[in-house]
């Protein structure tokens, strides 16, 4: 039965495929969540333009491509689950729309703020923090959305906005993790401050999706809850807990002038992010849209699956390698951003 299956490639090409998306995702959701989380943490007193300078600064070798993992996510989804991105995108037309707009805002800002004279710099940084804003909660709506099937009603309507919220705070927790890490003095003890603060806003919008998630998915409850599967699932949970709490250990460590520890946060931080993302994956695999169409009803035929697969398993290498070049480029604190 095994051989027979392994022998089908139109069973396990769908799994290869969505497991590719789920990787971009969740690197896109860590790479490009910390650098909206450090948008809108901007602070936008006049007097805090030095603040400022040093955030922009501390995303901007990487900021640009962290959205390479976007791009390759819809384009996996497109081309692997033609029929499942058709029905995403046709649900999500105007939060997605939205989202582009943001991350416009945001490309714009960036570049104008540099070359524009004194007096309009502030407007720019504005524009920056308002895209960063719009699009971080146009993908909380999104997810808050897709986890309800789509469903058409005020309680669904009112979890997107709960999950809009919750996700912009979560990429403020990475945001603020990252700032830790890559700045010094009084920004870093301000990024602290934010790490504590969104690091239990987080917590309490987990608890809430997740339970929400749990009532309105009878058929997720069964799956989390199935004996003696349950023995094993309830460590994702009980792991988040444990991060969170060390991330708090490491907060306070670092406070104290233990600078040595400055990357710990944003690696905990990102373990989170991954079980988060581990039990959503649990929770709705195999459908990639929950209750209406599984991987194999979505999916492409397995002939152009095979072609596709080439061209991946070339191109996402190659994402990766140079985005860890990137990241060891210019990793250390962050100096004086130049645009010459």
């Amino acid at each position: 039965m095994n051989s027979e299956w392994f022998s089908d490639s139109s069973m396990w090409l769908p799994i290869v495929f969505i497991g590719l998306m789920g990787l971009a995702i969740l690197v896109y959701a860590i790479l490009d969540g910390y650098d909206l989380g450090v948008g809108m943490l901007m602070p936008m007193e006049k007097e805090k333009e030095a603040y400022r300078d040093t955030m922009i600064a501390s995303i901007g070798p990487f900021w640009d491509a962290n959205e390479t993992w976007l791009v390759l996510a819809v384009g996996l989804l497109l081309i692997a689950f033609p029929s499942a991105h058709s029905l995403i995108l046709f649900e999500l037309y105007l939060p997605a729309t939205l989202m582009l707009v943001g991350l416009i805002l945001r490309g714009v800002a960036f570049d104008f703020r540099a070359k524009a004279g004194v007096d309009h710099k502030y407007l720019w940084d504005c524009t920056f923090k308002l895209g960063s804003w719009l699009t971080a909660l146009c993908q909380g709506f999104m997810l808050g959305q897709y986890v309800t099937g789509f469903q058409n009603s005020t309680a669904t309507l009112i979890f997107s906005l709960i999950s809009a919220i919750g996700v912009a705070a979560a990429y403020c927790f990475i945001g603020s993790a990252w700032l830790v890490m890559k700045t010094e003095q009084a920004l870093q003890s301000k990024a602290i401050y934010w790490a504590r603060t969104l690091g239990r806003i987080s917590f309490i919008w987990i608890v809430i999706v997740c339970g929400v998630n749990l009532w309105i998915n009878p058929d997720v409850f069964a799956r989390w809850f199935e004996f003696p599967l349950v023995m094993f699932v309830l460590l994702v949970p009980t792991l988040c807990l444990i991060l969170f709490m060390l991330n708090d250990v490491a907060l306070e460590r670092i406070s104290k002038t233990a600078e040595r520890y400055s990357w710990v946060p944003f690696i905990l931080v990102s373990g989170i992010f991954t079980l988060c993302f581990s039990g959503l994956a649990f929770s709705f695999f195999p459908y990639i849209v929950p209750g209406q169409m599984d991987i194999w009803q979505a999916s492409s035929a397995p002939e152009s699956l095979m072609f596709i697969l080439v061209g991946a398993s070339v191109v996402i290498p190659c994402i990766l390698v140079y985005t860890a070049f990137s990241y060891r480029v210019f990793r250390g604190k962050t100096t004086e951003l130049k645009y010459d």
